[in-house]
């Protein structure tokens, strides 16, 4: 069976890494079987080898394969039927979208949630998220997250490009999602499973598509509650 090594936190059914994300929801799109391995930031050592010290990584037999982008390439080459990119100019445009997000809207993310991230962690997990995250930021993450709405509205507004899209289709890969929506219900799955911020109005068409996703495959996204539930 497959194995996909995952990022826990200190509630058992709470996943929120957005590139772990992307893999789940690329293997229930090929409706592959997969057994989920949740590991603390403490706990890389237990990553099988080669690895970036980070998840996802996932074990296809004896085959270990790290990098979001790589695993879904992958699973493309040994799994081709319902193909993840519909061709090369599908796979240009998940390229795009998975560059377009790591450099616009995983910082605003951050922003906007990540004080949440950070209480969501396990205590041995803290301080090492904290040290990690400063060096990053360069200031505390009480200074970094110190404004979560004003990042809100930013991160609404970076939306635009995709809120027009969908005015006339409903997912980046038309009719069908591809792996460009993959890499989006990631985004979503981040705040929406990492933090208690409320970041859409049900009026936005981007919400729309938010609940299309989540809706995908019986409702995977949705195996995973929303911070925002958890007392």
């Amino acid at each position: 069976m497959i194995k996909l090594y995952d990022l826990a936190t200190k509630y058992p059914d709470i996943r929120f890494s957005p590139f772990c994300w992307r893999i789940k929801y690329a293997l229930a799109h090929k409706g592959l079987v997969w057994k989920e391995i949740p590991i603390c930031f403490t706990e890389k050592d237990l990553l099988p080898k080669p690895n970036e010290g980070k998840v996802p990584v996932l074990i296809d037999d004896d085959h270990v394969v790290f990098d979001s982008w790589d695993i879904a390439l992958y699973l493309d080459r040994k799994y081709p039927k319902a193909s993840l990119f519909d061709g090369n100019e599908s796979r240009a445009q998940s390229l795009f979208v998975k560059n377009w997000t790591e450099t616009v809207l995983h910082s605003l993310v951050s922003r906007m949630g990540i004080l949440d991230f950070y209480d969501a962690q396990k205590e041995p997990d803290k301080k090492h998220f904290r040290k990690t995250r400063e060096s990053r930021f360069g200031i505390a993450l009480e200074d970094w997250g110190g404004n979560p709405e004003a990042a809100r509205v930013e991160f609404l507004k970076a939306l635009d490009p995709l809120r027009h899209t969908l005015r006339t289709q409903n997912f980046l890969g038309g009719l069908e999602p591809n792996f460009s929506d993959y890499i989006m219900v990631g985004i979503f799955q981040w705040m929406r499973c990492g933090s208690r911020l409320k970041v859409f109005e049900v009026s936005d068409d981007v919400f729309d598509y938010q609940e299309r996703l989540l809706d995908l495959f019986d409702g995977l996204g949705r195996s995973s509650p929303a911070y925002a539930s958890i007392g």
